[in-house]
């Protein structure tokens, strides 16, 4: 197989490389960073691309938009993302078309270097390959996510909705502010609100909660 691989550990893309060298293929370009992995896949057009989710410059899911990004230039390109954690943000977008092709397995998990060279040519020849816990994550994230919120959550966010600041908020429940701010990261954690959205989550947050009333 034809192979390019992302990965912002140097000592990770190389060895790799190595690894995937070894075991006959041939790794075609070796990158630090999303952008760079997008013009590598569009480049090259390999069997298949391996990235890693966290990478520069934000180290959140910039692996992750990359891949989707190739996949809506390349909607034929075959990806499998590694990570140390599952990041649902925007694997459901990678998923979406249900075409296969794709794989998200977890770093710790890959401890045998013969199943994920077996789950590497899953993914090449179109099939899916799919860690357990990324599964029962997206599984999860399909749930309604306000059903995930506890009672105490619930009544800090439907004061929220009455447009009460955390001040008013604490007071009405007789906690301090600091155990409503605590309540609230914990609400917009849940329902997928990030810091960096670009919109209010506390509007975000109440929309949501009306939409479901």
């Amino acid at each position: 197989m034809r192979v390019v691989v992302a990965d912002d550990s140097l000592l990770l893309r190389e060895g790799l490389q190595l690894l995937l060298a070894e075991a006959g293929h041939e790794v075609v370009a070796g990158v630090g960073d999303g952008p760079s992995y997008v013009a590598a896949m569009l480049e090259h057009r390999p069997d298949v691309g391996v990235v890693d989710v966290r990478m520069p410059p934000s180290h959140t899911d910039e692996g992750l938009r990359a891949a989707v990004e190739v996949r809506a230039a390349w909607p034929d390109a075959r990806i499998m993302v590694l990570s140390q954690y599952v990041e649902v943000s925007y694997a459901d977008d990678l998923l979406a078309s249900g075409d296969g092709g794709v794989g998200y397995l977890l770093k710790d998990r890959v401890s045998d270097l013969d199943d994920f060279l077996a789950a590497l040519a899953t993914v090449a020849d179109g099939g899916t390959a799919l860690d357990p816990q990324v599964v029962a994550q997206l599984m999860n994230r399909r749930r309604d996510p306000l059903e995930s919120l506890t009672p105490r959550e619930r009544e800090v966010l439907a004061l929220m909705a009455e447009g009460r600041s955390n001040a008013a908020v604490a007071e009405a429940l007789v906690v301090t502010e600091g155990a409503v701010e605590k309540h609230t990261q914990r609400i917009f954690a849940k329902l997928g609100l990030m810091p960096d959205d670009g919109q209010h989550r506390r509007v975000l947050a109440v929309v949501r909660f009306l939409r479901a009333g």
